[in-house]
């Protein structure tokens, strides 16, 4: 995810393929959702969108794939049988290029030093305006996460980016993924934490994290980064959360209390 971030795209739909089509100066954006398309055809068909063709270099490129049949796992509740094809789907991505293949992936554009210094700039700016308890655990969070290693010695996964429910979708026997303009080399705790700690995930039907998180061997290592980089996302969101009650709503009152509350519950 990442804290600042507009919309960059349209979405058309025709009888068997969506057009997405990139705002002007979006065009690394288009060119990752390309590669992340074509890269998953090859090695893990059937866990993403067919890629079609392609535009990469117009004022506003553009992306034509083939149009997946399914419901959004967002704004449902999810019974064992999804979160378990879920954690099957996302494990799928994570694992679907052989290691030289990742090698030559760039690394995705939003990590843990940009996240920590996003969230270092947020509190600073909104911390005048924060009621008393969230600012507490705000300031608390970024006391611990002053000690968080940016890089550690874990494993390197193909990462989607963008943890969003709504990108994720139940056909009835698996679960797809779309969306992939933030699609890049990243680290397993860091897309998994991308996921847990999605607004989506908890303010409608919460995910299971338990359950979900089962489906993934985690190493040591991983699964103290995990920790860490949920604390990061979650301080991320708190922020986000701050910015839209100044604004226009988009989700429901008291939802800035429920992310400070479990922002807390994850210090603890």
């Amino acid at each position: 995810m990442n804290f600042t971030q507009w919309n960059t795209h349209t979405i058309g739909f025709g009888p068997g393929e969506v057009t997405k089509r990139f705002r002007r100066g979006h065009h690394e954006e288009c060119a990752r959702e390309w590669r992340a398309l074509t890269l998953l055809a090859e090695y893990a068909p059937g866990t993403a969108p067919t890629p079609l063709r392609a535009d990469l270099d117009a004022e506003e490129p553009v992306v034509v794939m083939s149009r997946l049949n399914g419901e959004t796992l967002r704004g449902r509740p999810l019974r064992e049988e999804l979160v378990q094809a879920f954690s099957e789907a996302v494990e799928r991505i994570h694992t679907a290029l052989p290691a030289d293949v990742l090698a030559e992936v760039a690394p995705r554009p939003w990590q843990v030093a940009t996240a920590l210094e996003s969230v270092r700039a947020g509190v600073a700016e909104l911390r005048p305006r924060m009621a008393p308890h969230v600012a507490r655990v705000a300031d608390e969070a970024l006391n611990r996460l002053s000690y968080f290693p940016v890089r550690a010695p874990v494993s390197q996964v193909l990462g989607a980016g963008d943890g969003n429910l709504a990108n994720y979708l139940w056909d009835g026997s698996g679960v797809l993924r779309v969306d992939f303009e933030d699609f890049g080399r990243s680290d397993r705790a860091f897309e998994l934490a991308e996921i847990v700690e999605h607004v989506g995930s908890w303010v409608e039907h919460p995910l299971d994290v338990d359950l979900f998180l089962k489906g993934f061997s985690l190493t040591s290592a991983e699964s103290e980064r995990l920790v860490g980089c949920r604390r990061l996302l979650a301080l991320g969101w708190l922020l986000l959360l701050c910015r839209d009650a100044e604004g226009v709503r988009r989700n429901p009152p008291g939802t800035v209390d429920r992310q400070a509350e479990r922002l807390a519950a994850l210090l603890d």
